[in-house]
């Protein structure tokens, strides 16, 4: 199911003048790489990308590992930040341990494994990004065995139903997705003897973890590493939550994914018969268990997705193939999600959300932050802006998405994602234009995190276009007459070399993704303040299935239902 990358490479190919010919990261170099590499073992493509799935899972798991032995008391707040601190300690040093590799990979044997490294070092860092917010998780719930706000909330309502599912009854919604269930109650039976509520602390903290390698391996289909890891994976940590991680993390796998298949679907009217089909049952199973997971997305995304299908659908170069690649698609998503579907169909229209939450009583056009359903103590929100309210972050990624149009209109890795930031635009009104009407809310408010990551992806893909308009212009500098030298590595323009500017991205990226987990993982660290630190400080007072109380409970008291101050910042 792997797709080139669209976005990246120039229309006309240009001869390669040695390493230091390509943009940093570039789609072009490893275009090349994989045509120098073996066809056979860890140098064609399918190897590397599965060694660099297990790097980036190996990389993810190891601080949640390394958290588990941190001595200290997760509610006093010295040692929380304590706790952080060590955290970040060791996510640098394994950081630039791999940032090393690449230094030195650079400088052996003429440079000859410095695009292997690379890889392996973009992999490692969105596991360890991703598994610093486990990490983190792990530090907040340390002494307790309940998960993330216990048996209150979400977090109840999903271990109840997974408890039911296991044992062969139906949950108590119908319509909410199968996936975290059944995989909940599946995992709790294999390892926690049929608790549930102890077995989700583990799966919280798992796909918190998870989160990074997925999104990478996701972007992977259409950037090359170092590209995958600056403007996929990074805006997708504006979104990771360790207290659902499943819901956001679908999200952030939806986009690549629908991206990659509407690339597939521009180029399969000269694809084999064979290789097009499988291709395209690929992308309806992935997407199928994607929807099992968590559907709401799909809604905010369809409008989106079909103007961008209609648009590349290959109506002159083979309109059957076009229509046989789209067909395996959706007979594979049936096949995996038709039942669902067909729940969602019938109950979904009798479903209504009448829980108005904090973000429904404020300015529909605002998305920039979401301040969740648990805000805690709230001052002038939205928060005063520059410009007629608006704040400076808004122009921003506004002015990029009108340059992402501009410089990638031709490009469907664009156009897709800004036809999907539209679609969720455009329903975003249409549901809560009809709030006061119904007196329902719909979760129209999630769009929110739709609408920041694809524009926080536009505002990436300006910076990747930039670089690749760039890299053509040094290239077409640089090349030399048929009967003249080769140019020197620096080049004759003045640009520096690829390999220093991959070594600097990298090392800019570790210090942007150490900060950017540790404010996540922050987020949760418990407190008694009506936000989201309120989850695990409830786990910290629910008395355990023993009877006792968890070892931090704060003055040693816990109860059945634990503290429920939280509920006093309800609006």
């Amino acid at each position: 199911m792997t797709v080139s990358t669209e976005g990246s490479a120039a229309v006309r190919p240009v001869p390669p003048s040695g390493p230091a010919a390509h943009a940093p990261g570039s789609s072009k170099s490893s275009d090349a790489d994989r045509a120098r590499a073996p066809r056979g073992g860890l140098r064609s493509r399918g190897g590397l990308l599965l060694l660099e799935a297990v790097v980036a899972f190996a990389a993810a798991l190891l601080l949640p590992l390394l958290a588990r032995g941190f001595k200290l008391n997760p509610l006093n707040r010295i040692a929380q930040v304590s706790g952080l601190a060590a955290i970040q300690l060791r996510f640098a040093l394994v950081g630039l341990l791999f940032i090393g590799a690449v230094v030195l990979a650079l400088r052996l044997r003429g440079g000859r494994h410095f695009d292997l490294a690379t890889r392996l070092a973009a992999a490692a860092l969105a596991g360890l990004a991703s598994g610093f917010v486990a990490a983190g998780a792990v530090v907040a719930l340390l002494g307790t065995p309940w998960p993330m706000f216990g048996l209150n909330g979400d977090s109840g309502r999903i271990v109840e139903w997974a408890h039911a599912v296991a044992n062969g009854q139906p949950s108590g919604s119908p319509v909410y997705p199968p996936m975290p269930l059944y995989t909940l109650g599946y995992y709790a039976e294999w390892f926690h003897g049929g608790n549930t509520a102890y077995a989700f602390k583990d799966l919280q903290i798992l796909g918190a973890a998870a989160f990074g390698p997925l999104v990478y391996l996701a972007w992977r289909m259409l950037l090359s590493p170092v590209r995958a890891l600056a403007f996929g994976v990074v805006p997708a940590f504006a979104l990771i939550d360790s207290y659902k991680p499943y819901s956001q993390t679908v999200l952030v796998l939806l986009i690549p994914v629908l991206v990659a298949m509407v690339v597939a679907l521009r180029r399969s009217g000269t694809e084999g018969w064979r290789p097009l089909l499988l291709k395209g049952a690929g992308f309806g199973a992935v997407l199928g268990v994607l929807f099992l997971t968590y559907s709401g997305w799909f809604l905010w995304s369809a409008a989106g997705v079909l103007f961008a299908a209609l648009l590349y659908f290959p109506w002159k170069t083979g309109r059957l193939k076009g229509a046989a690649f789209m067909g395996s698609a959706l007979a594979a998503f049936l096949v995996v999600a038709g039942r669902y579907l067909m729940v969602m169909l019938k109950e979904g229209q009798t479903t209504k959300d009448y829980n108005f939450r904090f973000d429904n009583f404020t300015d529909p056009a605002y998305y920039l932050m979401w301040r969740t359903d648990m805000p805690g103590k709230v001052g002038d929100w939205p928060p005063p802006g520059e410009f007629g309210g608006v704040g400076l972050f808004a122009l921003v990624t506004f002015v990029c998405l009108g340059a992402a149009i501009w410089l990638g209109l031709r490009k469907p890795l664009v156009v897709t994602i800004a036809a999907m930031f539209i679609s969720a635009w455009v329903m975003r009104m249409y549901i809560a234009s009809h709030m006061y009407e119904t007196q329902t809310v719909q979760l129209y408010t999630r769009t929110n995190n739709q609408l920041l990551y694809c524009g926080l992806i536009l505002c990436a893909l300006v910076a990747h276009l930039v670089s690749l308009k760039l890299a053509e212009r040094r290239t077409a500098t640089e090349a030399p007459p048929s009967a003249a030298p080769a140019a020197p590595a620096a080049g004759r323009s003045g640009f520096p070399g690829r390999e220093g500017a991959v070594i600097g991205t990298l090392c800019a990226l570790l210090l942007l993704l150490g900060t950017v987990s540790s404010s996540m993982s922050d987020r949760y660290m418990p407190a008694q303040d009506g936000t989201y630190r309120i989850l695990p400080w409830v786990s910290h007072t629910i008395r355990q299935q023993d009877g006792k109380c968890p070892k931090f409970a704060p003055k040693g008291e816990c109860s059945k239902d634990g503290d429920q101050s939280w509920l006093s910042y309800i609006r």
